[in-house]
C-alpha cells in the first residue's frame, strides 16, 4: 500500500490558490447569466440576517421564537413605513434642491478662487487658479447634470425597482421564518473537524459587524441630523443620512464629511466649518462612546488590511456581477474570517509540525 503524502504547507497554499481562481471563475460564469437575482438574494440574506439578531435577543428573553418573529416583522415594517412617509420624501426634495443649486454654489466657489488669486497676486505669489476655477465649474456642471440624469432614470425605473424591491422583501421573510434550518443544512456539508470553527465565526462576524455598523449607522444619522438641524444647515436631513450611512464602508464617512463640508463652504465658508466640526465631535462621541460597547475588536484588522481587502471586494463582486457596494459591505466582514480561518490554520500546522519534531525525535537513534 502506498502511504499517505504528507506535502509541505507552502506546496498546499500554492494547489491551493489556482483552484481558488478556477472555482471562481467557474462561480462567476455561473452567475453572471441570472444577474440581478444573486445580488438580490445575497441583500435579502443580509436583512434578514440583521433582523434574526434581535429576533434571537427576544428568544433568549423567554419570548417563543413565532411571537418574537412577529414582534420583529412588525417593527422592521413599521419602520420601513416610517421612512417612506417621513424620511425618503425629505431625501429626495432636498437631493432635487441640491442639484438645482449646485451651479451656482460653484458660481460661487469661482468667485471665491478669483478673490484667493487676487489676493496671492498682491502679495506677489506665483499662483493661477484660471485653470482651477474653470475646471471646477465644469466638472461641477457636468456632475450635476449626470445626478440629473439618474434621478430621471431612477424615476423611470420605478416598476423594475418595486419588483425587486417585493423580491427582496418576500425572501427575506422566508430566510428569516426558515434561516436556522438552512445554516444547519449548509453546514452539514462542511468537514466535522472545521464545522464549529466556520460556522461560529461566520454567526459572531456577521451579527457582530453588521448590527454594530447598522446600529452605529442609525445613531449617527439621528445625532446629526438634531445637530445640523439646529445648527441650521441647509439640507441637513441629505447630508446626515448620507455620512451617517457612509458608515457601513470603513473611512468612507471622513471622505464624506470632508466632501460635504467642502461643498457648503463653496455658498459659505462658516457653514463649511460649522458642519466639519459638528461631524467630526459626533462621530468622535460615536466612535469613542458607542462603538467600543456593541462592537469592540470584532474584526481584529489593521487599517492597512482595511485599504486593501475595501478595493478587492469592490471589484470581485463586480467580476462576479454582485455589484461594487454589495461587495464594499461584505469585504471587512469575509476578510475578518478568513484572517480567523487562516489563523487556525496556522495553529493546526505548528501543532502538526510539533508532533512529527517529536515523533521523530523518538525514533531517532541515539
Amino acid at each position: 500500500m502506498l502511504e499517505r503524502l504528507v506535502l509541505p504547507p507552502w506546496l498546499r497554499l500554492g494547489l491551493a490558490l489556482p483552484l481558488l481562481v478556477l472555482n471562481l471563475w467557474v462561480l462567476r460564469q455561473l452567475l453572471l447569466p441570472l444577474a440581478p437575482f444573486p445580488a438580490l438574494f445575497l441583500a435579502a440574506a443580509l436583512i434578514a440576517f440583521l433582523l434574526d439578531i434581535p429576533t434571537r435577543w427576544l428568544t433568549g428573553q423567554g419570548a417563543p421564537r413565532p411571537l418574537a418573529l412577529l414582534l420583529v416583522l412588525g417593527l422592521a415594517s413599521g419602520a420601513v413605513v416610517l421612512a417612506a412617509l417621513w424620511l425618503v420624501p425629505r431625501l429626495i426634495v432636498q437631493l432635487d434642491e441640491l442639484i438645482r443649486a449646485l451651479p451656482g454654489w460653484l458660481a460661487q466657489g469661482e468667485t471665491l478662487l478669483d478673490r484667493l488669486q487676487e489676493w496671492a497676486a498682491s502679495r506677489g505669489l506665483p499662483t493661477d487658479f484660471g485653470d482651477l476655477s474653470s475646471e471646477l465649474i465644469s466638472r461641477g456642471s457636468k456632475i450635476a447634470s449626470q445626478l440629473s440624469q439618474r434621478l430621471l432614470g431612477l424615476l423611470g425605473a420605478t416598476v423594475g425597482l418595486t419588483v425587486n424591491t417585493v423580491i427582496v422583501l418576500v425572501l427575506t421573510v422566508f430566510l428569516l421564518l426558515g434561516g436556522e434550518r438552512i445554516v444547519a443544512g449548509l453546514a452539514a456539508w462542511l468537514p466535522p473537524g472545521v464545522r464549529p470553527l466556520v460556522v461560529g465565526t461566520l454567526q459572531r462576524t456577521f451579527s457582530g459587524y453588521f448590527g454594530g455598523q447598522v446600529l452605529l449607522a442609525i445613531i449617527l444619522s439621528g445625532l446629526q441630523m438634531l445637530v445640523f438641524t439646529l445648527l441650521g444647515i441647509p439640507y441637513g436631513v441629505l447630508f446626515a443620512v448620507t455620512i451617517g450611512f457612509t458608515t457601513l464602508v470603513p473611512y468612507a464617512s471622513a471622505l464624506t464629511i470632508v466632501l460635504v463640508s467642502l461643498l457648503l463652504a463653496l455658498q459659505d465658508p462658516r457653514q463649511g466649518l460649522e458642519v466639519l466640526a459638528a461631524a467630526i465631535t459626533v462621530g468622535q462621541l460615536v466612535d469613542q462612546v458607542i462603538q467600543p460597547r456593541l462592537m469592540g475588536s470584532i474584526v481584529g484588522l489593521q487599517p492597512a488590511w482595511l485599504l486593501i481587502c475595501l478595493p478587492i471586494g469592490a471589484r470581485l463582486a463586480s467580476l462576479l456581477g454582485l455589484g461594487e457596494l454589495l461587495g464594499l459591505l461584505l469585504a471587512v466582514p469575509l476578510a475578518s474570517c478568513g484572517k480567523t480561518f487562516l489563523d487556525a490554520w496556522a495553529v493546526r500546522l505548528r501543532a502538526g509540525d510539533r508532533a512529527a519534531e517529536r515523533a521523530n525525535s523518538r525514533i531517532t537513534p541515539a
